[in-house]
C-alpha cells in the first residue's frame, strides 16, 4: 500500500487531534482515529469485512505511544493515582485480550451500537455531575479486578483507551477529576498493549490483508499517528490542569456524546 502525500497529511492531522484529546481528557482519541482510519482503509482497497476491525486495532495500538506521552505530563503534576493503576491493571489486561478476540468475532455494526450505548451512558453521568457519597471510596482488590476486566473488554471492542468508563467510575469513587483523567491516561497503556497484541494475533493468517499490516494493525498509520499524537499530548495535559473541574467534566461529556452520535448515525 503506497502512502500518498494527502494520506500522510490526513494521518498526521488525525494524530495531532488525538494527542490533544489524550492529554486534555485522558482519552485515546478513538473518536477521531476510528472514523478517519475507516475512511482511509476503505479508499485504500481494504476488504470491507476487515475495515472497521483494522481501524479499531490501529487506534488501540496508537494509544500505546500516546498514553506514555500523556501520562508523563500528568505525572509531573502529581495527577496519576498509581495505587489505582496497580489494582486495575491486571483485570484490564485480561479483559483487553479477551475483548479483542470477541471483537474479531462480532459484526462491525454490533460493535458500533455497543460503543454508542456505553459511552452515551458515561457522558450522561459526567454531564449530570451527581455528587458521590462523601464516604464512597474505590472497591477492594477483587472489585477493582472486575472493574478492570469490564474496562478492558469495552475498550477492546471500540478501540478506545477506556476513559469513557474509568473516568466516570473514579469520579464516582470520589477521585478528583484531574486525578481521574491522569490515571485514565496511565491505564490506557496496558489496555492498548494487550488489546493490540490480541488483534495482531487474531488477524495473523487472514488473506488479502494490505501490505504493512501486522494482523489487524495498520503499521504505517500507527507510525504517523503516534508521532503526531505524542507531540500534542503534553500540550493537552497543560491545558487540562489550567481548567476548572466543572468545565472539564462538561467538555468530557460533550466529547462522549459526539462519539455516541457518530456510531449511531453510521
Amino acid at each position: 500500500m503506497l502512502l500518498q502525500p494527502v494520506l500522510i497529511v490526513e494521518l498526521l492531522l488525525s494524530g495531532m487531534v488525538a494527542g490533544m484529546l489524550s492529554g486534555l481528557l485522558g482519552i485515546g482519541g478513538a473518536m477521531v482515529l476510528v472514523p478517519v482510519l475507516t475512511f482511509v482503509l476503505t479508499h485504500q482497497g481494504v476488504p470491507p469485512e476487515y475495515v472497521v476491525k483494522m481501524a479499531v486495532a490501529t487506534s488501540l495500538a496508537t494509544i500505546v505511544f500516546t498514553s506514555l506521552s500523556s501520562v508523563r505530563a500528568h505525572s509531573k503534576r502529581g495527577a496519576v493515582r498509581w495505587d489505582i493503576v496497580r489494582v486495575l491493571a491486571p483485570g484490564i489486561v485480561v479483559g483487553s485480550i479477551g475483548g479483542a478476540q470477541l471483537a474479531v468475532a462480532l459484526p462491525g455494526k454490533m460493535l458500533g451500537i455497543l460503543f454508542a450505548i456505553f459511552i452515551a451512558f458515561s457522558a450522561t453521568q459526567m454531564f449530570l455531575d451527581r455528587k458521590p457519597s462523601p464516604s464512597r471510596t474505590v472497591p477492594g482488590q477483587a472489585g477493582m479486578f472486575g472493574v478492570g476486566v469490564v474496562i478492558g473488554v469495552l475498550s477492546s471492542l471500540v478501540g478506545a483507551g477506556g476513559a469513557f468508563v474509568s473516568v466516570p467510575f473514579m469520579t464516582w469513587c470520589n477521585v478528583k477529576i484531574h486525578d481521574a483523567v491522569g490515571t485514565s491516561a496511565a491505564l490506557g497503556f496496558p489496555i492498548a498493549l494487550a488489546a493490540s497484541a490480541g488483534y495482531a494475533w487474531a488477524g495473523r493468517n487472514l488473506p488479502q490483508m494490505p501490505p504493512g499490516s501486522l494482523g489487524y494493525v495498520f503499521l504505517p498509520g500507527l507510525l504517523l499517528i503516534s508521532l503526531a499524537s505524542m507531540t500534542l499530548a503534553p500540550l493537552g495535559a497543560r491545558i487540562a490542569h489550567g481548567m476548572d473541574i466543572r468545565p472539564l467534566k462538561r467538555v468530557f461529556a460533550f466529547v462522549l456524546y459526539c462519539i455516541s452520535a457518530y456510531f449511531l448515525l453510521r
